[in-house]
């Protein structure tokens, strides 16, 4: 018993583990992070639904979106941002890993009669002959990433992007860094049934690695016939750590927000968006 807590309360190196699959495939979990989405009254994997329509009459009006408008949303979930910028005359094509929000978002589509293209995919490894004007990655989704895969993802942006194109992604700041603490937590189904339907016991380690300004949140949860553990890495970004990566995929252009509503950057946010272009 001794060795299993050690094992359970272990610091692994970072982004040593990448469990993104365990979280968005699993029967039980996906549905739980759909209802998530879909709640309009909480900050819980999607924004507020008040939050959503103001950020997409911005984001609208920021790039002069119309009938034609070519859009890629990486990480679409349950299609809250590509139906209604298809609604506006948008081109969308949407990617996701959980299948169960693809579908609802296919559903939304279908009932509001509006075209998507909604793909079922990890869109680390998402290709395409298409070109797109505008790339949308939200809700911090590019904090989970480790330094090779988001390096990769931006090389992939600047392939798909038409020249000109932009993309626009949000991130969580040093202020939210150091907010969070170093913790060790421990309840019977923890998050009140979140990881299983059938009984659990839950154990949250969370990890600050002050050096990459890196938060890990690890679950174990350990069931009667098996035992998981899911590993959710969050990194935290400066104005200028994040232009640098940028920079070095070959965007020159850059402009930061306080949010993917548009509003004027500010130094004391816990997030905060940039719109980076093609050269």
């Amino acid at each position: 018993m001794f060795a299993t807590l050690e094992e359970i309360n272990s610091r692994p190196a970072p982004f040593q583990f990448y469990t993104a699959a365990d979280l968005w495939t699993d029967e039980h979990t996906s549905k739980q992070m759909l209802a998530y989405h879909l709640n309009a009254d909480i900050d819980v994997s999607s924004r507020r639904a008040e939050f959503i329509d103001r950020s997409v009459k911005w984001i609208a009006s920021k790039f002069g979106i119309g009938p034609g408008t070519r859009i890629a949303d990486f990480g679409c979930g349950p299609g809250l941002y590509s139906n209604r910028l298809a609604q506006l005359g948008a081109r969308v094509t949407g990617i996701d890993f959980s299948k169960r929000s693809i579908d609802h978002a296919r559903g939304v589509a279908a009932d509001g009669g509006v075209a998507v293209e909604y793909i079922h995919h990890n869109y680390l490894d998402f290709d395409t002959e298409q070109h797109f004007d505008i790339i949308l990655m939200i809700m911090c989704d590019f904090c989970a990433l480790s330094p090779p895969q988001r390096m990769s993802l931006l090389r992939k942006f600047n392939s798909l992007l038409s020249s000109g194109g932009s993309v626009l992604l949000d991130v969580y700041s040093l202020n939210a860094f150091r907010e969070r603490k170093e913790t060790s937590l421990y309840a019977v189904n923890l998050m009140d049934g979140f990881w299983s339907a059938q009984k659990y016991y839950g154990f949250l380690n969370t990890f600050k690695y002050d050096d990459e300004k890196l938060i890990l949140d690890k679950y174990t949860i350990v069931e009667p016939q098996q035992t998981r553990t899911i590993y959710n890495w969050l990194q935290h970004f400066s104005p200028g750590s994040l232009r640098a990566e940028f920079e070095e995929e070959g965007f020159t252009q850059q402009n930061l927000y306080a949010d993917v509503a548009g509003k004027p950057f500010e130094n004391t946010t816990s997030e905060f968006a940039i719109v980076a272009s093609k050269a």
